[in-house]
């Protein structure tokens, strides 16, 4: 439970507001220095989205995305533009949605919207999204923020839309991580949230190739 290693809610958010202000608006600033492993993580990803996109009665659409804690836009760009006609951002760090205007290039112009916002705050707008996209920043959320949240993007969802996390899980309990002012849940920890908000799991995945060095990272599906 986050309430055990989150002593200050008001603190853990603003710190990390601070850490990411200083953090470069690169590809290899948004992964902490692993910026090598970004063509295995979007590669395993779209194999992951696809399964929900093929032909079939409950197809997921692809006419709109959300891509939540978007950095300067790597997913969008290299994930989420590509596979679905309209694309939204946002991303507590005003500098990357700066950035990703320049960084998305030409496809760019299919980003709809740029929300500068913690996503504690951040409400999706109801009945939009075929996918929201949550990858790497749920440990900047409390386990009452991120289960709010997900309600909220279950209300976001158009039909047969899904919700998905990417993101680290630790081997037992829940790890605070000083530097950044995030948090690193075990598997049952997130299910458990997951079930909390609503949400039914369709699919669960561990990321391979990976570095050995880094946690293991898994991918849900859920709506």
């Amino acid at each position: 439970m986050t309430s055990e290693v989150v002593e200050n809610e008001y603190e853990f958010y603003s710190k990390a507001e601070k850490y990411w202000k200083d953090v470069p608006a690169t590809v290899d600033g948004m992964l902490g220095g692993y910026g090598h492993i970004s063509s295995i993580d979007i590669n395993s990803s779209r194999k992951f989205l696809q399964r929900f996109l093929r032909d079939g009665p409950n197809r997921t659409g692809t006419t709109r995305a959300l891509d939540c804690g978007a950095g300067i836009g790597r997913i969008t760009k290299r994930l989420l533009l590509p596979l679905f006609k309209t694309v939204d951002m946002v991303d507590v760090t005003e500098d990357f949605l700066t950035k990703a205007k320049s960084y998305l290039g030409e496809e760019g112009r299919r980003v709809r919207n740029y929300f500068c916002c913690g996503l504690q705050d951040f409400s999706p707008e109801p009945n939009s999204y075929d996918v929201i996209w949550i990858q790497w920043v749920i440990g900047h959320l409390t386990d009452n923020h991120l289960s709010d949240f997900l309600k909220r993007c279950r209300a976001g969802l158009r039909p047969n839309g899904i919700v998905v996390i990417k993101d680290n899980m630790a081997q037992e309990g829940v790890i605070m991580d000083d530097v950044d002012s995030s948090v690193c849940r075990d598997l049952d920890v997130v299910r458990k949230i997951i079930r909390r908000a609503g949400l039914h799991l369709l699919a669960e995945e561990r990321q391979e190739n990976f570095p050995d060095e880094i946690y293991h990272v898994y991918t849900f599906a859920m709506r």
